[in-house]
């Protein structure tokens, strides 16, 4: 008996893919990176900077975003994965922002709640 996932399953199984996909790049690059699963459940990419600086790197399907903090700079869209990867790359040889790592999602949460409602 075939039994279907359910779309959270999916859209978790997409989320590692992309992930996944980001790290083979970045990878290819010399930036290192490794896939994890949060406490939560949500799928992230552990990058490292040129500090040896770990950031952790999510995908927003709804937002078609990689994002690694809250600011404006910290986002890129996953639509075109060359420049995803390019504007990654340079904010890792850059470094990451000094400070506590920002938590986009609970923002972007309270926008989709706000107009599910």
């Amino acid at each position: 008996m075939h039994t279907s996932k359910t779309l959270k399953e999916q859209q978790h199984a997409y989320t590692q893919r992309l992930l996944a996909s980001l790290g083979k790049h970045l990878a290819e690059r010399g930036i290192a990176s490794v896939l994890v699963i949060t406490q939560d459940g949500h799928p992230a990419l552990d990058v490292t900077d040129t500090y040896c600086r770990t950031r952790r790197v999510f995908a927003h399907l709804s937002f078609c975003w990689f994002y690694w903090g809250d600011r404006n700079d910290e986002r890129v869209s996953f639509l075109e994965m060359a420049d995803a990867v390019d504007r990654i790359e340079e904010a890792a040889e850059e470094g990451w922002h000094e400070g506590e790592q920002g938590d986009l999602s609970i923002n972007l949460d309270s926008i989709l709640d706000t107009y599910r409602g």
